[in-house]
């Protein structure tokens, strides 16, 4: 008997691991070495480059300077092997200068990056220009990247905003504008989403991705009658206007239009699922409100947005509507330039789905949740399995920030820090990220009628003389910081915003508005590092205070920084010029981070994570499953 059932065990091991061997490799982007270079004034440039997820573990670097009419020197004596950056101390500072690496293979050259220059004329200046052609009464808001074009690098995909408003409030508002730009400023085309789409943080989400594997990312959101594509051409009816007198919008069709990402044409426009209303396209306000909880344009028009490998190869556009109460969501192949549906799950559709009803967030996480090879759609307190099922639900309900991870390095898997909205048990809540297993929770406490939970939430490693990442939220009388087991380690806690990886070390930085801070532990206090309001520049979103967008976009593993400049003529890519102790490949190489760059502009923006743990004591970071696309220009 004990034979038969080691060899039961034996048999389900075996076929576990033969599954785990034989996933999909996913296709991805390929990039280039992203080469940036930052004068730092007297003589000295910062030079970072990438490495990929494709690459060999032995690879190494040389790095190459030419200045002016010059022939290309190599900087360095031997082949760089401990990090994807360098100081050069010796430029002339009258001439303009480039960059570039190639790459060494077994004591030989190989392939030679895109070089990057600072004209003569720059001056000492730590971010990258990018100037813009904002229309007047606009200013930049959130962004997102891709390769549009096929080339390597990534292009800005910027939402710039007028007039908005809450989906909570009156008033009518300005059309939110889409536009492209590739890093040198180069305008590549403008999308009017056309008064019949709101303005406003829960109602404007736009997907980049390379969604068919030609090599060229899309563009997906939602649209209707008057949009007007980079071409000109307009969806719909351009003459309706379906806003009342309230500004919102509820009557009228919806669309889901994915555009081409280098001209911003029109490739495929379906119906938006779910709509408004099954049965009409101008629904009463009683008819609303039997849907969705109220018929005033609150809880039915609140839309998130995310991808997901949902097959383990190819990416699926994932489309939302609802988080207070119905919850639909919809998942999208673009095949063969059709939007083509994987399958809708509906929280009303049946009783099985009724625990999913009202347990969403202002935003999402896309993460492989049980290790299958396939993501699923960690959505607040509940996921969604990957073939449209329920996975589970916790049941705590609605809340405003969402970090998954592998926040306890000790533990298998990945873990959901989560907070709770309203007042209740799980205020601050730490659950197993494939099961829903709460591993610890603190209650909020009461403070007034309505009885209010944090308003945010924040997981990072910032304190390393605790395994994995300290957790904390703001409000609902939950004071200080916990580690992975709840504990309390200290009774004051940072900011409750972003993190960013900036210095030499493991430990995350702490992202608030333009400053970056170093969480000192000893003394519980943050330490500015840096600010970028020093160089005009100014946060997103009033009190949420977030960067147009933050993310490994260039250099090496460590993460930058976009902001608006205060006249919103010119976004600012602000990089480390802090030299790395260490190489790993670029983060955009992890596929859950790289879809956290997807998903960061959709309503309440949070951190992107990797799949992997990043902190201190960290373990050398898998080598993602991943196979790269090759571009086509």
């Amino acid at each position: 008997m004990r034979l038969n059932l080691y060899a039961a065990c034996s048999a389900g091991l075996l076929m576990l691991f033969s599954a785990q061997s034989v996933f999909s490799q996913r296709l991805m982007e390929k990039l280039g070495r992203g080469v940036v270079a930052i004068n730092q004034g007297g003589g000295k440039v910062y030079v970072g480059w990438r490495m990929l997820g494709t690459d060999p573990d032995n690879l190494a670097f040389n790095l190459y300077r030419s200045a002016g009419n010059k022939a290309a020197v190599k900087l360095n004596s031997s082949p760089i092997t401990a990090t994807t950056n360098y100081i050069d101390e010796k430029i002339d500072s009258t001439a303009s200068v480039s960059y570039f690496v190639k790459t060494v293979l077994n004591g030989k050259e190989t392939e030679t990056s895109k070089p990057f220059t600072i004209a003569a004329s720059s001056g000492a200046k730590p971010y990258l220009s990018i100037p813009l052609q904002t229309m007047a009464g606009y200013k930049p808001n959130d962004a997102s990247v891709g390769d549009l074009d096929g080339d390597g690098e990534y292009e800005i995909i910027l939402h710039q905003t007028g007039r908005g408003h809450d989906n909570s409030h009156k008033g009518i508002t300005d059309n939110p504008i889409l536009e492209a730009y590739k890093l040198d400023g180069t305008m590549l085309w403008r999308i009017d989403l056309g008064r019949n789409i709101r303005e406003g943080a829960h109602y404007t989400q736009f997907m980049v991705y390379d969604l068919d594997g030609d090599g060229k990312a899309e563009v997906a959101c939602k649209t209707a009658d008057g949009t007007i594509d980079g071409k000109g051409n307009v969806i719909g009816d351009s003459t309706k206007t379906w806003r009342n007198s309230d500004g919102h919008i509820l009557r009228g069709p919806e669309f889901l239009t994915v555009f081409n990402g280098q001209t911003g044409a029109v490739i495929n426009t379906v119906k938006y699922v779910p709509s408004l209303h099954p049965d009409t396209e101008q629904p009463t306000t009683e008819q609303i409100k039997a849907i969705w909880g109220d018929g005033y344009g609150n809880r039915g028009m609140r839309f998130l947005a995310a991808v997901a490998y949902l097959d383990g190869k190819h990416p699926s556009l994932i489309m939302c509507r609802g988080y207070y109460t119905r919850t639909v969501i919809a998942a999208w192949d673009l095949d063969n330039g059709k939007l083509k549906q994987r399958w809708v799950f509906d929280s009303d559709a049946n009783a099985e789905n009724r625990p999913f009803r009202g347990q969403g967030n202002h935003n999402l996480t896309i993460a492989d949740v049980d290790n299958d090879g396939k993501d699923e759609i960690v959505y607040g307190a509940m996921v969604i399995d990957d073939n449209g099922k329920g996975l589970y639900s916790t049941g705590t309900g609605h809340a405003d920030a969402l970090h998954v991870s592998d926040l306890d390095p000790n533990r298998p898997g990945l873990e959901v820090f989560d907070i709770q909205e309203r007042f209740g048990d799980a205020g601050a809540n730490f659950r197993d990220a494939r099961t829903g297993q709460m591993i610890w929770k603190i209650p909020s406490v009461k403070a007034g009628e309505d009885g209010e939970g944090p308003g945010r939430g924040l997981s990072l490693d910032v304190d390393p003389r605790y395994p994995g990442f300290e957790s904390w939220v703001a409000g609902a009388g939950i004071s200080g910081m916990f580690d992975v087991k709840g504990n309390k380690i200290s009774e004051r806690n940072p900011s409750v915003n972003f993190g960013i990886f900036w210095d030499d070390d493991m430990l995350s930085e702490l992202l608030d508005g333009t400053r970056i801070s170093k969480w000192d532990y000893q003394n519980s206090r943050a330490n500015i590092m840096f600010n970028a309001a020093d160089y005009n520049c100014v946060s997103n979103n009033g009190t949420k205070q977030n960067p147009v967008l933050s993310g490994d976009i260039l250099g090496d593993w460590r993460e930058e920084a976009i902001y608006a400049t205060r006249d919103g003529k010119e976004l600012r890519i602000f990089t480390t010029t802090i030299p790395a102790k260490n190489r790993f490949y670029t983060f955009m190489h992890d596929p859950q981070y790289r879809l956290s760059i997807a998903w960061q502009n959709v309503a309440y923006n949070q951190p992107p994570h990797t799949s992997f743990f990043i902190g201190q004591d960290m373990k050398t970071p898998p080598k993602p499953n991943i196979v790269v696309l090759e571009g086509k220009k």
